[in-house]
């Protein structure tokens, strides 16, 4: 019997792509709180996106996620499960179905590193969208011969930088190359390594707390809150990561203010004291349990569903 299951990563696509539409819109608030300016906090950042942006603000960028994030859900939930399998068999055998707590580690944490390969590009197209109508774009653009007047302050409309993912995607390749699509790598995999460990494991645990009867299918209720749960704590645990990668993905908009990981790290602290690594963090645990959630709940009804036929 082979150890990979295809059923996985199509399980992995319908809840990766029901948890976007779940989530984006508060994803939208967490990237402008962490990577913008001018919010004094998460009720102050909704209601201004609101007011300047009405609802459709909040779905900046959905297109783009909808059809990426489904995908790259599906291979994490892939990889992850079929890297599980293999480790399983490498170490008990064919024959033998016990995973213990070390596996899970191993498959979560290597599912995070695999996974910036195509989570990096994703997310600094998604953010560079959610960006668009930031104060940044207009912050350096000043009348000639009085640089002190930014033409936001005048009531000046700027113009989008990108009209789309595809144009953001060439813009991006055309001025920066390829490894501009991969800004925020190294950030990412400093959250997504240690985030996925706190991702999976908390799940694994949850799911035998509230199903104890291993042998039988748990509820959908059970796996929604220890989804939900899971997800919640992934990305709280993850925000200062998050903050760092986001800044430097956003960061190329204009004129670059980080030169890397480190520097990006120490002028925030300069600049904005402490706090501004938790910054996002109430949305990350709202957005995350919904969100996640919803993941997990549509990957498992999926995959019952295909290894019922």
């Amino acid at each position: 019997m082979t150890c990979f299951h295809l059923d996985d990563f199509l399980a992995g696509w319908i809840g990766g792509a029901s948890s976007v539409i779940v989530g984006h819109p508060l994803d939208t608030v967490k990237t402008r709180l962490q990577a913008g300016k001018g919010y004094k906090n998460t009720l102050h950042c909704i209601v201004t996106i609101y007011k300047k942006e009405t609802v459709t603000g909040f779905f900046k960028g959905l297109s783009f996620p909808l059809v990426s994030i489904t995908l790259y859900n599906s291979m994490v939930f892939g990889f992850f499960s079929n890297s599980q399998r293999l480790i399983n068999k490498l170490r008990d055998g064919e024959g033998r179905q016990s995973t213990s707590m070390l596996d899970v580690t191993v498959a979560s944490m290597t599912t995070g590193l695999v996974s910036v390969s195509v989570g990096a590009p994703v997310d600094l197209v998604k953010i560079r969208l959610q960006m668009q109508t930031q104060s940044v774009l207009a912050e350096n653009l000043t009348f000639a011969g009085n640089g002190s007047i930014p033409l936001r302050s005048v009531g000046l409309q700027v113009q989008p930088v990108y009209r789309g993912p595809l144009h953001c995607i060439s813009s991006v390749l055309q001025t920066e190359g390829m490894q501009g699509l991969y800004r925020g790598a190294g950030a990412m995999v400093l959250r997504d390594v240690p985030g996925y460990a706190l991702y999976f494991i908390p799940y694994t645990l949850f799911s035998s707390w509230l199903n104890p009867n291993g042998n039988s299918s748990p509820h959908p209720c059970c796996i929604w809150l220890a989804g939900g749960l899971a997800g919640a704590i992934s990305w709280v645990t993850a925000t200062p990561a998050d903050v760092v990668k986001s800044r430097m993905q956003a960061d190329a908009m204009h004129d670059r203010k980080y030169k890397g990981i480190v520097h990006c790290i120490i002028q925030s602290y300069k600049t904005e004291g402490l706090h501004v690594f938790f910054r996002g963090a109430i949305v990350n645990a709202i957005r995350g349990f919904p969100m996640s959630a919803t993941m997990f709940l549509g990957y498992e009804l999926s995959l019952k569903f295909f290894r019922s036929l």
